[in-house]
């Protein structure tokens, strides 16, 4: 790595100080560079390898704190900011209202979480640790203040779990253990023996092993099939941001190429790019451009901006004095220290004896003894093996957790296979039976949770199923058994059941350690079709829409067809299949290479009745939105020609509103007009706000961040006094939560809502 830091450690002279080579010293005091090939690639010696004292001696090596010290302030920035974003402050009341109905899904359904009020308080010890972390006052507390409530909060919700908030725990479990408050920290104001202080090279160490494996092993979970060939994030390429590459490349070589094959290649290589001195600099431009387009490509919080700043962890450990001390002087009170001369020695750093203690250099050099290493350095060397083995163990641990396999391996968050997967849903039907009366119903998918994650996880629906039988009950539901029928499509492949329909799920075997016997296995010899479906997709015209859809021998799909949706019709690609429309009770068989047509308005049944899995597909129109786009078009055209002159008739006063002009109030009575103008109103916003400058897009920013963390503070703020005094009467905390929710001016306000709806559509 560098030469001056293992993994960059510091070079230690006889004083115990690290030397620092200048650049600008006179070429007639340069000493001859002695060092090997490996201590000038990797900043340690052969010999530092051989033994386990040597080991020791080199994990506590003394090294400069001062990139430490920036990272932990720049850490504690972010994950305060992340309490009242990602962690959810700012809406949590909705979270974990008092008394609502609500299936949860912590780790260990033992864990529950507080009173509403009192989850407050847990969050404010989470801000509070993360705020003293940046600080670095009473640093070991804050850690521990951080640590304690943020596993709390994520051990609580399953469902939230991703690979950064598992980063975050981690990084955060890190730092309790590491002397981060020897730089730039109140602690060092209060405690001048730990100002500016040596800290041990594992601290480093474990930080930068993090963050290559971090991007090592996404990359080498990158290497499945499904990446390698573009079907995990193909829709990526339609983002803007890939625009440029659009002029010289087609949108599936994009796809392909600079989705696919960029990705992989930045996550297998960043860690390395990162490590040597040669080729840093280029893995800093390359890892930041990366983490940057994430930032505007997903909705992943304080993620990339984290990752932005381990990136300096890889430099130098003494770049910060080097970058600050090109400030101007006035400024050099509330800077962090410049001079390395002011480093001080440290109990947690192991120091080489020297034989002689002269301070003339002599020929030959004295021999140094081997260091004196106590307990805690040993310990510390272990703990860093052992965790450093533990991290690249845990992406690959599965084969013990087999219960929460499912068609990917493991609960999403810890395995770094990040965005490796996606996935669609076309059909989820939740049915109950009363276990006394035999009565059946349906339940809206979702129904008392919060979230969606539980249709792709065995044991969170284990987890819904009963709590679904503990709730039903209450309305008049004995006994209830509960079956789940979900449709999944991944990576674009066919949609298929993942759980089988036909088990009660309240009663069905689970167990961590067992794999799950209800789980249906993922149609991989169907993954070849897939090439064909772009084929079928090409061919047909923009208003026709088609579902490819696989099911299991024995199993049938139960589907209406909304009015909506007219010549709708079942073309059958490999297998047999029974087709039974309902009204008209009647059965008919349909072979590959068949359709049929299916009534509009009504259920039918689709039989798989071949003994392999059959195949077909679902080719429909939506009649009612070809004729809306119709008339729209329609509309528009006469709305030009009125607006140009060329319209020889005059308009008809239902189409008079066509003609008013931009911001005066029309009062449209035919329903096609009106969507047709709100439709032209929110496209011109949308425009608007795409074509804003850099201060007016900073100011929209700024605004709804200010109104969100306002929120979560005056709502922490109101749940404290509850705390402390107690409840006030309603009508008060009716005014006080009002007042909590105050948003941005109305004008602001409403054209956010009027955004909302524009999700998905593809003429904006």
């Amino acid at each position: 790595m560098e030469a001056r830091d293992v993994t960059a450690g510091a070079l230690v002279g006889s004083d115990g100080e690290e030397q620092t080579a200048k650049k600008d010293a006179a070429p007639a005091k340069e000493k001859p560079d002695t060092k090997s090939k490996m201590e000038r690639l990797f900043g340690f010696k052969k010999e530092d390898l051989t033994s386990w004292s040597s080991l020791v001696a080199l994990l506590n090596r003394p090294t400069d704190p001062a990139s430490l010290g920036i990272f932990r302030c720049l850490f504690g920035l972010l994950m305060a900011i992340d309490v009242t974003q990602e962690r959810g402050l700012s809406h949590l009341d909705f979270k974990y209202l008092d008394g609502a109905p609500v299936c949860r899904f912590p780790l260990f359904n033992f864990l529950q979480p507080l009173p509403l009020d009192w989850m407050y308080l847990v969050y404010l010890v989470m801000f509070l640790g993360a705020l003293g972390i940046m600080l670095g006052c009473f640093y070991r507390f804050s850690c521990l203040m951080f640590i304690s409530t943020y596993w709390y909060i994520f051990f609580l919700d399953k469902t939230a779990w991703n690979n950064h908030s598992y980063l975050y725990g981690l990084i955060g479990f890190q730092l309790t253990l590491m002397d981060g408050n020897r730089y730039w920290s109140i602690d060092g104001l209060r405690r001048p023996s730990i100002r500016n202080a040596h800290v041990p090279l594992w601290n480093y160490t474990l930080l930068r092993t993090q963050i290559f494996i971090v991007y090592f092993i996404a990359g080498v979970k990158k290497l499945d099939a499904d990446w390698v060939e573009g079907y995990s994030m193909s829709y990526l390429a339609h983002h803007w941001l890939f625009d440029p590459f659009k002029v010289i490349l087609p949108v599936e070589l994009i796809s392909l190429l600079v989705v696919h094959g960029g990705g992989l290649a930045l996550d297998l290589s960043a860690g390395y790019l990162l490590f040597f001195d040669a080729t840093r600099p280029y893995g800093i431009f390359f890892v930041s451009y990366f983490h940057c387009m994430n930032s505007q490509l997903f909705s992943i919080g304080m993620f990339s901006y984290t990752m932005l700043a381990t990136s300096p962890l890889f430099c130098y450990t003494d770049w910060p004095r080097r970058f600050f001390a090109r400030f101007p002087a006035f400024l050099r009170a509330v800077l962090p220290l410049t001079s390395p001369d002011q480093l001080q020695p440290s109990a947690s750093c192991v120091y080489p004896e020297i034989s002689s203690t002269s301070t003339e250099r002599q020929e030959p050099p004295p021999a140094p003894k081997a260091p004196k290493l106590r307990f805690k350095h040993k310990l510390a060397a272990i703990f860093t093996v052992l965790y450093i083995m533990e991290q690249f163990f845990m992406p690959y641990s599965h084969f013990i957790t087999k219960g929460y396999n499912n068609w990917t391996n493991g609960l999403y968050g810890y395995s770094w296979d990040m965005m490796v997967h996606s996935r669609s849903h076309q059909h989820v039907k939740i049915t109950y039976k009363d276990g006394q009366t035999g009565d059946t119903g349906y339940l809206n998918p979702g129904v008392f949770t919060q979230s969606r994650r539980w249709k792709d996880h065995g044991d969170m629906l284990k987890q819904y199923a009963t709590c679904l039988s503990q709730l039903l009950p209450r309305y008049n539901i004995s006994e209830p058994e509960i079956y789940f029928d979900i449709w999944v499509s991944i990576n674009e492949r066919f949609q298929q059941r993942i759980f089988d329909p036909r088990v009660d799920i309240v009663t069905a075997d689970w167990s961590p350690f067992k794999p799950n016997p209800w789980l249906m296995p993922l149609l991989v010899d169907l993954s070849p079709w897939r090439t064909k479906f772009q084929e079928i997709e090409g061919s047909l015209d923009n208003q026709t829409e088609i579902v490819f859809i696989a099911d299991f021998p024995g199993l049938h799909l139960e589907n209406f067809v909304s009015e909506d949706l007219g010549n709708t019709s079942i073309h059958v690609l490999q297998g047999r299949l029974n087709v039974e429309v309902v009204e008209e009770k009647k059965n008919y068989t349909v072979q590959p290479g068949e359709q049929i047509k299916v009534p509009a308005g009504a259920y039918h049944k689709v039989y798989t009745v071949s003994e392999d899995p059959s195949c077909y597909m679902y080719v429909y129109v939506n009649t009612t939105e070809a004729a809306l786009q119709e008339n729209f078009t329609k509309l528009l055209e006469i709305q030009e020609r009125a607006r140009n002159g060329t319209e020889t008739e005059p308009l008809p006063p239902e189409l008079q509103p066509l003609i008013a002009a931009e911001g005066e109030e029309v009062n449209a009575t035919d329903p096609i007009v009106q969507l047709f103008l709100k439709r032209q109103r929110r496209m011109k916003e949308v425009k608007k706000r795409r074509e804003a400058g850099v201060l007016e897009r900073f100011e929209r920013f700024a605004v709804k961040k200010y109104y969100t963390i306002r929120r979560g503070f005056l709502m922490t703020a109101i749940a404290l006094r509850n705390l402390a005094v107690g409840l006030p009467p309603l009508e008060q905390l009716t005014r006080e939560v009002a007042f909590a929710n105050m948003k941005a001016p109305q004008a602001d306000g409403s054209q956010e809502e009027r955004l909302k709806d524009e999700v998905g559509h593809g003429e904006l």
